[in-house]
């Protein structure tokens, strides 16, 4: 079962993720991280620089979850401009060491090959965090999205389209393709990090934390996972029936072992 993490705001559990982070750069400068885009990361991202104050960076890898198929790469929204945006250059990580899926059109039939082939030679994902969309996908691996999946291309739902369309100036500017980390690459990661903000999120961290093992909702998949984190506050935690246990487990936990 995956460990729960219930904590009083978004600050809070960015301020806990990133002492996570913080930790794994400071043993293994050259630690390969797994980069998730959107709004929900944020205040993850925005605590590393004090977490990380004094640390060499330079050597840090990572690898994007996914990037929309035949995006303009100058596009303000290309996952490879929001990943420099937000990550590389707020926290001074190495540009070249930073990867995210390729999504020209050209090269598609074989980018998650590529994709696969770097991630594998790097050594594989250390800590790989995730959000979770309203329907239960991660990544961009929509319901009914295989457990057994790699990198590939993807058609987004209606429903991610929408939700997207807030970073665009309307919704017909939201490609209709990505390519994504499939479910089976993220399960590959040693450590993964889910977190989850706001009652519109409470149902899919209930599917995913307690619900069935389900390609319905791809999130469960981390129920199969050895060590699988969920941070939430409280609102997204406010459809878990076990919700009093998963605050006394993490009440009584022994420091020493993070999260």
């Amino acid at each position: 079962m995956a460990e729960v993490v219930i904590v009083s705001s978004k600050g809070a559990a960015g301020a806990l993720v990133a002492g996570e982070i913080a930790g794994l750069i400071r043993r293994d400068p050259e630690v390969v991280l797994g980069l998730a885009t959107g709004s929900t990361p944020l205040p993850v991202y925005e605590a590393l620089p004090a977490a990380l104050a004094g640390a060499d960076v330079s050597r840090v890898r990572g690898f994007a979850l996914d990037e929309y198929v035949g995006i303009d790469p100058a596009h303000p929204e290309s996952y490879r401009n929001v990943i420099t945006r937000e990550v590389v250059e707020p926290l001074g990580l190495s540009p070249e060491r930073i990867r995210t899926p390729n999504g020209a059109v050209d090269t598609i039939e074989h980018a998650g090959e590529d994709y696969e082939a770097a991630i594998a030679a790097a050594g594989g994902v250390e800590l790989q965090i995730l959000g979770i969309g309203t329907d239960g996908h991660i990544g961009f691996n929509e319901p009914g999205s295989s457990f057994a999946s790699r990198t590939r291309v993807k058609t987004l739902t209606a429903q991610t389209r929408r939700d997207n369309a807030r970073f665009f100036d309307s919704i017909d500017e939201v490609p209709m393709h990505c390519i994504t980390q499939g479910l089976g690459t993220i399960l590959s990661a040693r450590h993964l990090v889910l977190l989850a903000f706001g009652e519109g999120k409470a149902a899919a961290v209930a599917g995913a934390v307690e619900g069935p093992v389900s390609a319905s909702c791809p999130g469960s998949a981390i129920q199969l996972h050895p060590r699988a984190t969920v941070v939430v506050d409280e609102a997204a935690a406010s459809r878990l029936e076990r919700a009093d246990y998963y605050r006394y487990a993490w009440e009584n936990k022994p420091t020493w072992q993070g999260i």
